[in-house]
């Protein structure tokens, strides 16, 4: 029975010296899948850190900066970052890639960040020139009307809307929609009572609303819906 039990621990011993050593870390370039033993030689790729979010909005027509990204080895040493910012065009609405590359003797980490170019309240703003199928005199539309940023970040006011009145009204934007709630405009003997909707094109140069509105100045006033398009 003695014997047994010796033969028994030294397989028992045996078996654990046979264990076939190498790098068990599945995120190590040299990871082996048959090794039951790490030997403490893994080796790794840099890991990227980006700073900021991983999605980032930028308004149409303006300058992109990148907050840009990090890279350190395993042991904590700083690499250096490469950054490719070609895909990235805020002159057409669309989302884009910026691809950030560390290198070190082990190999090539990459890491990217998506890039959004939005239609924001910043491109409705500015003095168009509009066009429009409105009854001149049941709705009549001033030839020069002023956008302007509103109380919050996504409201508009269209200031100077008729002809000898002016007149404000006031918007909501949510990229390339607006929305006019109803809303009334005195015009000295009656008013307009109005509502909205419109849109705003891909390249942030024209937006055409659809307004729907009733005029209760005797006589000349009356109810209908016309399509107005402004030109920035």
């Amino acid at each position: 029975m003695k014997n047994l039990i010796l033969l028994s621990a030294l397989f028992s011993i045996g078996l654990i010296s046979c264990k076939k050593k190498g790098c068990t870390d599945p995120t190590a370039v040299n990871y082996s899948s048959e090794a039951q033993k790490d030997d403490e030689t893994c080796n790794y790729k840099p890991t990227i850190t980006l700073t900021g979010a991983a999605t980032m909005n930028v308004t149409l027509g303006t300058t992109y900066t990148d907050p840009g990204a990090t890279a350190i080895n395993k042991d904590g040493t700083v690499v250096t970052v490469t950054t490719d910012l070609s895909q990235v065009n805020t002159a057409s609405v669309g989302s884009f890639t910026v691809t950030y590359t560390a290198t070190n003797t082990h190999g090539t980490s990459t890491k990217t960040r998506t890039v959004n170019v939005v239609i924001s309240q910043q491109n409705w703003l500015g003095s168009p020139t509009q066009t429009n199928t409105c009854n001149a005199t049941q709705f009549p539309l001033s030839g020069s009307p002023a956008v302007a940023a509103g109380a919050s970040n996504t409201s508009i006011t269209i200031s100077n809307m008729f002809t000898l009145v002016g007149g404000s009204i006031n918007g909501t934007v949510d990229g390339v929609t607006l929305t006019i709630p109803q809303q009334t405009v005195g015009i000295t003997l009656g008013d307009i009572i109005l509502s909205g909707i419109g849109t705003m094109n891909s390249n942030g140069t024209v937006f055409t609303v659809t307004y729907t509105y009733s005029n209760t100045t005797p006589v000349v006033g009356g109810s209908g819906t016309c399509t107005v398009t402004y030109t920035l």
